[in-house]
């Protein structure tokens, strides 16, 4: 099935989860995976995979397939991942058990996250759960990558996502705005390594 309209049916059958009409653009997608370099040891775990828009980009910078581990809550999502990217592993599950599901998992310590998760979108208590679970990868070492469409950039949500991120890691490194995505977006970058 065609990429955007797998990702339209995931909007339309749950709007609050997906956050877009359309999947990441390769310019963003290229922005989100920039100078990360995931191995066995230290691995990157990404949250929302959605159609895979990212997953594309990054199976080319990940050595084998014990350096990656993603999770998807949409199933259908999850079957068509499966088929797209059989080298990577992807699992259904919900990120407020991030923590839980890369133990299971058996993979090496995370050293970075993408997270493609629409916080704009997701109800207060669910980003705080999320948040938390990043939290405890980032103290461990970890760089976290997410992105923040400009129309949103100032809603509450996104607002305290940053302050969230930068009471405890300080400011981001914010990359500039990438018009080439629909709608026009920022990376959000902070790291502890």
């Amino acid at each position: 099935m065609n990429e955007n309209i797998e990702f339209l049916q995931a909007f339309l059958k749950n709007p609050a989860k997906v956050g877009s009409i359309t999947p990441s653009s390769p310019e963003l997608a290229q922005k989100m995976i920039a100078d990360l370099k995931p191995e066995p040891d230290d691995i990157m775990l990404e949250l929302g995979v959605g159609t895979g828009a990212i997953t594309k980009y990054l199976q080319s910078i990940v050595p084998d397939e014990r350096s990656y581990l993603g999770i998807e809550l949409d199933g259908r999502l999850v079957r068509s991942l499966r088929k797209n990217y059989p080298k990577m592993e992807i699992v259904r599950g919900n990120a407020v058990d991030a923590v839980e599901i890369h133990k299971n998992s058996g993979l090496g310590k995370v050293g970075a996250i993408i997270c493609c998760l629409p916080f704009v979108s997701l109800p207060n208590e669910v980003g705080e759960q999320i948040l938390l679970q990043v939290d405890q990868f980032m103290q461990k070492g970890c760089t976290f990558r997410t992105f923040q469409y400009a129309h949103g950039y100032y809603f509450p949500s996104a607002i305290k996502l940053r302050e969230f991120m930068r009471d405890r890691y300080g400011k981001s490194k914010r990359s500039p705005l990438i018009v080439k995505n629909v709608p026009p977006a920022y990376t959000l970058t902070w790291s502890t390594k």
